[in-house]
């Protein structure tokens, strides 16, 4: 007896009720007991797992001898059913293994199959049930893997003869019919394809041979059942689509006639036909050598249709088949483009998601599969809102990186066609959310410098990589190094705090790990476990020591890993979590060998033998950014750089004639030599002459650096920093403005870091030469060309020499850190009336527009870096604040945009007090949109910035009142109550500046209602209404605009909150520096807005139409349309460029809505409208401020040549304070030279500063004169400036009392195309506040340009067509 190995001892089990069978008993007895198993076989199924398991033995047991070679008819019969039974029952597998067995097994059925001769006998129905089931099964399709089973009988011969007698049939008869075709159309069908090739095969072949005459009962047969619906015709109907690829494959020709009712059928109202159909012909569009496209244009541009049905699985059948087609056919690119772009803004995350995996996909089979477009949309796609989308498209792009950029697997031309991606996935870091951070990270250490490289390899990446960075992406990657090197200090602050967790502590390194909710009960844990594991945590240790090498790092993360594993679970988010945290702080590029290598590569592009040109940069290029990305891994990983070899190679940079190779080498020995002195002598040795040449000779950066770095790492710096400061400040001469420059860097730097040594010696500096020699004398005239700016290389040489010798006078006081000689109130005076002369502090007119720009910048930066330190805040006055605030709306649009930058930057790290945030509100103002749009970024920037420290830091609550973003309002409104454009508290026109100013602020304020705070600000706003103006008490105007601008804000707020007039969770504290005490006689009832005010600030009624004079008078800025605002995040959808931001107007939008979209040239970066004053019209809106200098200097048009400082856009000016009566506009002519004189000096006086008389003001620098304190501030001082006489004993500067603006005299009412307007993002494109403060655009110039008036509704749109070019 024959047994398989697996049961061959196994006991045989029979079904209940049998008994064994064996030769012992009589054959009636076995047929007895065969006829109870062939049952139990016949009801068992495949599925039946313990039965067949059960019965296996007894399977093995009927293919014995005794059985296969039994005499008795009916035994052989029962057996032989049995068997195929179990050829049923455990298919596919049999459970005979050997071939020989098998092979007697089938001779064995075979041989019973000769009962099926007699039909009359009993047995018959028994024979044929075992053919049926050995039919049914393809029980014999076993035989095929046995050897000389089949005798020649399928030769090559026999089948030529057997498909010429088929063929003839079908081409010589009278027709085919549905029963015929259904014979051969059945061989075709997947299922009866698989089972038998042969049929298969024969069926292909004679299809071939007759599609002449076949293929039109092919086409009845497909007509009656697709388009008549009569699937009653054949049992093949359900698989016409099936059949209709198959014939399609064996010949497209048998489908001729078919094709048009595919068509019929795409556009069926059933989805579910729809993607069938679909699904069809996706195969037969994408198949290799299909040339249907080609052929049958109205079905491809019928089913190229169905990217766009309603039917979401259909649209997502379409996307996927795109994928096949891209790659078999590269020609339909172009088709599949505008669909695909349409299908990735598809509403469905599924479709989305299918497309970027569809052009990936094509891009990494072949590069030139995918246009630029393709690759465009899964740029677009990085920015997606769902994160599975924007994971799959960062992924394919760091994929086809690798691939083509990295491993140049495609050649140069491919990798300069991607070169893009580096960047944008860097850009990628820019964005809020940990998941994008996150990935970012990991797409570096995997695609664009692959960790596992060796380290000579990995540099070589690294520098090359670094060196063909965007300006945008070198800062990501900057930040990303810093972002790990801070997530290490807090890991190392969490092992010293590991037995005393605290909530704070725990919630900042929760802030860099993915879903902070989840991750801080994580940490919290991770927490435990390093105090309870020793050894974890000396390996944690040793993964934030500064010494750990890269291969190090891989075996602590992997140790530390392991000792988490444990006990096994099937998802482990304790575990992931820890691993994202490893994955962060490990250094895994940079260690001491990397920087060694890194060296080395600098070396050799330095002595150019690097291979600089294949890797696409040039020799100066490489080297610089590889000092810069030297310097900036010396901040994150400092003690990797300490050797001399690395040293020297630094000393050679230093060397070069490349500035800024020199500098960043400087600042290199600055963050890393704090060991030369002690270890290296002779690199100290080479290094001091070096940095005293840098200090005395350099630039102004490496002289900043050098002082810098000789305070930092040596430890008798005072004798070094003296050997600078003497002969640099013996050698000083204003008459030689060219060599100040970086002297008087070098001079400040010394005195900011050694004040204990040279603040006495500097006083004598800053009184006699600083002061008096430098920024009180004008020796040289400035460019009379009119420009409000111009490039840095273009600006004087003086005008330079004076900045530096302001920031000076700002290092100086910071130095020192206190006023008890009253140095600060004197540079504030300074630095105040700089800001009121507009500049020209000493009114000679013989400096330069752009340099006045210049020096207005760094006087209004200096007030605000003053601001900075505690003891000079509190003495900087309202006046002074009021000042320095009005830079924001300086005429120049560079100086608005670098003070509002820096103002951005100083808040953002909490150094400024919250009173200089109100300062954004008068960004309301800024006739620029993208102004306006950074401002409020920033502001959401800032007020983020403080909610998050306030929730990290439990002691804050103590310090609520300069920490909480809504105490800003009692600032703001104090400034805007001191606008000097805010002159007639009743005028609409101004309340409605002072609507927009205050919405600027509150909008950002009040997006959340977190903790009642909208009934907080109400209450705040009343409460200063109890009160009184604290620079002018008993001034009943100045108290009257203060309640009027209350009214103002009491009014938006509760038009846009119905929240705010619940009870107040605390009683405001307001700032006792500009509001008095309440007094409690005092009852502040009355209403300051009249009905008619409150209606027109509600309603948002247009203001009056500006009609326009000549280019270069001041022109007012058209009827604001406030737009409607759609999302939170929307700064950018307003129409007109001199449009505000969204007020609380419940209708505004309606009067601006119909201009969206329609073209303006006047926009910012635009050249100023010259229009030819041929019809002399006044200006409707009286001049506010002061009047101007002269009324023929608006003469003359602004050209294209001025178009990158000629004022496009400009703010306000700074002014003495407004006269009782306004100017009246003047007539739009052209003034003669005699009359420009005239009006010059009928000017003059109206503007003059005292500033002749100064010397008593610097009494107090050389130590002659007494307190000095605030003088010239009082209201005194303010009658005195008011009136303009000089009958006041005490010499002031009489215009701080009430600093006024008038309009630039070439203001541009600025448009922006509606199809150009764009949201701002997170991203560097349009970051507005990631402190890369963007130059201003090159304005285009134009030679004619005409200007045209259009009115819509109630708005007047000002429109200027460029006749000349865009």
């Amino acid at each position: 007896v024959w047994h398989s190995d697996r049961a061959a001892d196994a006991k045989v089990t029979y079904p209940p009720g049998v008994k064994e069978i064996t030769d012992k008993i009589s054959n009636d007895e076995v047929v007895k007991r065969l006829k109870m198993v062939v049952k139990t076989f016949m009801d068992m199924d495949q599925d039946s797992e313990d039965e067949k398991q059960q019965y296996l033995a007894l399977a093995l047991h009927l293919a014995s001898e005794f059985f296969l070679r039994n005499p008795n008819k009916d035994v052989r019969l029962l057996v032989a059913c049995c068997l195929a039974d179990i050829f049923r029952i455990y298919a596919p597998e049999a459970p005979y293994t050997s071939h020989d067995k098998l092979k007697d097994i089938f001779l064995f059925i075979t041989r019973q199959l000769k009962g099926l001769e007699d039909t009359k006998s009993p047995q018959f129905n028994r024979y044929f049930y075992l053919l049926e089931n050995l039919a049914w099964v393809k029980s014999y399709n076993i035989c095929f893997e046995l050897e000389d089973w089949f005798c020649s009988f399928h030769n090559q011969k026999v089948h030529m003869h057997m498909l010429d007698l088929m063929s003839s049939i079908i081409t010589e008869g009278d027709g085919v019919t549905q029963e015929l075709l259904d014979t051969i159309l059945i061989n075709l069908i997947p299922a009866h394809k698989n089972l038998n090739k042969q049929a298969y095969d024969l069926a292909k072949i004679l299809l071939k041979r007759t599609v002449q005459t076949i293929e039109t009962c092919i086409a009845n047969f497909f007509n009656q059942v697709l388009v008549l619906g009569k699937s009653s015709v054949s049992d093949l109907s359900e698989h016409v689509f099936d059949l209709i690829q198959e014939l399609f494959a064996i010949d497209p020709h048998l489908l001729v006639s078919v094709m048009p009712q595919l068509e019929f059928k795409l556009k069926s109202n059933d989805g579910e036909e729809r993607l069938a159909v679909v699904r069809l012909l996706a195969k037969l569009f994408g198949a290799r050598d299909s040339e249907l496209a080609s052929n049958n244009r109205p079905l491809w541009q019928c089913f190229l249709g169905r990217f766009n049905d309603i039917h979401v699985p259909v649209r997502l059948e379409c996307v996927k088949f795109a994928s096949h087609c891209l790659m078999n056919h590269p020609d339909l690119a172009k088709d599949l483009t505008d669909y695909l772009k349409v299908r990735s803004h598809d509403p469905e995350e599924a479709i989305r998601h299918d497309v970027i995996v569809t052009i990936i996909n094509a891009g990494k089979k072949d590069l030139n599969l995918v246009n630029d477009q393709l690759l465009g949309f899964v740029r677009e796609r990085t920015l997606d809102k769902r994160w599975r989308v924007r994971k799959e498209a960062m992924m394919g792009l760091a994929q086809l990186y690798k691939k083509y950029c990295l491993h140049h697997e495609a050649g140069k031309e491919s990798a300069q066609k991607i070169s893009w991606i580096k960047d944008k996935l860097l850009h990628i870091y820019y964005q809020n959310s940990i998941d994008d951070k996150l990935l970012v990270e990991k797409i570096f250490a995997q695609f664009m410098v692959p960790h596992s490289l060796e380290t000579e390899e990995k540099m070589k990446c690294l520098y090359y990589l670094y060196a063909c960075l965007d300006p945008n992406a070198v800062k990501a990657l900057n930040e990303m190094w810093k972002c790990q090197n801070m997530l290490r200090s807090h890991v190392r602050e969490l092992l010293d705090l590991h037995k005393q967790p605290t909530v704070g502590s725990i919630h900042t390194r929760t802030r860099n790990l993915p879903d902070p909710g989840k991750a801080q009960d994580f940490v919290k844990k991770f927490n435990q476990v390093l105090g309870e594991d020793e050894k974890l945590r000396a390996q944690l240790e040793m993964l934030i020591s500064p010494t750990c090498s890269c291969k190090q790092a891989e075996v602590c993360v992997r140790e530390i890993s392991r000792k988490l594993t444990f006990p096994k679970q099937p998802t482990n988010p304790f575990l992931e979590m820890v691993k994202f945290l490893l994955e962060r702080i490990a250094p895994v590029h940079i260690d001491s060998e990397a920087i060694s290598a890194l060296v080395k590569l600098l070396n050799k592009s330095i002595e150019g033998t690097a291979d600089d040109e294949d890797e696409g940069v040039t020799p100066d290029t490489a080297i610089r950014s590889g000092l810069e990305l030297l310097k900036v891994l010396s901040f994150t990983h400092p003690t990797s750089f300490h050797s001399a070899e690395t040293y020297e190679s630094l000393l050679q940079c230093l060397k070069m004639e490349d500035d800024k190779v020199a500098e960043a080498a400087i600042q290199i020995f600055r963050n890393t030599g704090q060991k030369i002195e002690a270890e290296l002598p002779h690199i100290r040795s080479t290094l001091i002459p070096v940095l005293h040449q840098k200090a005395k000779r350099g630039t102004p950066h490496q002289a900043k650096q050098a002082v810098h770095c000789i305070h930092a790492i040596f430890h008798n710096k005072e004798v070094q920093l003296a050997q600078i400061f003497e002969p640099l400040s013996r050698s000083l001469n204003a008459d030689v403005p060219e060599q100040l420059i970086t002297p008087l860097v070098s001079l400040g730097h010394i005195s900011l870091l050694a004040p204990d040594q040279f603040a006495s010696p500097m006083k004598s500096i800053v009184a006699n030469f600083i002061v008096k020699d430098l920024l009180m004398n004008d020796r040289s005239i400035g460019n009379r060309n009119g420009k409000l700016w111009t490039p840095d290389d273009e600006v004087s040489p003086e005008v330079l020499a004076k900045v530096q010798a302001i920031k000076l006078l700002v290092r100086w006081l910071l130095g020192m850190k206190n006023n008890q000689s009253k140095s600060a109130n004197s540079t504030l005076r300074l630095l105040s009336a700089m800001l009121v002369s507009e500049g020209d502090l000493t009114e000679q007119k013989k400096i330069s527009k752009s340099d006045m720009s210049r020096l207005r910048l760094a006087a209004g930066s200096a007030i605000m870096k003053l601001a900075q330190e505690p003891c000079y805040h509190d003495i900087i006055t309202p006046e002074q604040f009021q000042l320095c605030a009005l830079v924001i709306n300086d005429e120049c649009y560079q100086v608005r945009q670098m003070f509002a930058q820096k103002l951005h930057l100083a808040l953002a790290k909490l150094l400024l007090p919250l009173e200089y945030m109100a300062v954004f509100a008068l960004c309301a103002k800024d006739p620029v949109k993208e102004r306006r749009a950074h401002a409020r970024q920033c502001l959401l920037k800032n007020i983020s910035v403080r909610r998050e420290y306030i929730k990290q830091n439990p002691m804050a609550h103590e310090k609520l009142v300069s920490l909480l973003p809504e105490y800003v309002v009692p600032y703001m409104i104090h400034l805007l109550a001191h606008d000097p454009d805010f002159t007639k508290p009743q005028d609409s026109e101004q309340l409605r500046d002072i609507k927009e100013c205050l919405w600027f602020m509150l909008e950002v304020l009040m997006t959340k209602n977190e903790n009642n705070s909208h009934a907080f600000l109400r209450k705040m706003v009343e409460n200063i209404k109890q009160t009184k103006d604290a620079q002018a008490p008993d001034d009943p105007k100045v108290n009257e605009k203060l309640y009027v601008v209350c009214d103002v804000a009491l009014l938006v707020i509760a038009n846009k909150s119905t929240a705010c007039h619940l009870e107040s969770p605390k009683d405001p504290v307001l700032p006792t520096k500009f509001f008095t005490p309440p007094d409690k006689d005092f009852v502040n009832n009355k209403e300051y807005l009249s009905s008619e005010a409150r209606t027109t600030l509600l309603t948002g009624k247009p203001k009056p139409t500006p009609v326009l004079g000549t280019v270069n008078k001041p022109l007012s800025v058209t009827g604001r349309r406030p737009y409607t605002k759609t999302t939170p995040s929307d700064v950018g959808s307003n129409i007109s460029g001199t449009s505000q931001p969204s007020s609380p107007d419940t209708d505004a939008g309606q009067a601006s809505g119909d201009q969206r979209g329609k073209k303006r040239e006047g926009s910012e970066n635009n050249a100023t409208p010259t229009v030819t004053p041929a019809t002399p019209t006044p200006l409707n809106k009286p001049r506010r401020g002061r009047p101007p200098k002269s009324l023929a200097s608006s003469a003359g048009g602004v050209t294209s040549a001025e178009k990158e400082g000629s004022g496009v856009g400009r703010g306000r000016k700074r002014a003495l304070p407004p006269q009782d009566t306004s100017p009246a506009a003047e007539p739009v002519t052209k003034t003669p030279k005699q009359q420009k004189d005239t009006d010059s000096k009928r000017a003059t006086p109206q503007r003059q500063v005292d500033l002749q008389r100064y010397g008593v003001q610097w009494e107090v620098w050389s130590g002659r004169g007494g307190g000095g304190g605030n003088r010239g501030c009082d209201a005194q001082a303010s009658e005195t400036a008011g009136s303009g006489s000089s009958s006041s004993s005490v010499p002031v500067i009489p215009s701080l009392a009430a600093p006024s603006r008038v309009p630039s005299r070439r203001r541009c009412i600025l448009g922006s195309d509606g199809d150009t307007e764009r949201e701002i993002e997170s991203s560097p494109e349009c970051l507005a506040a990631s402190g890369a403060g963007r130059e201003e655009q090159g304005l285009l110039g134009a030679d004619t340009i005409q200007v045209q008036w259009k009115r819509t509704g109630r708005a007047c749109v000002y429109v200027c067509a460029e006749a000349a070019r865009l």
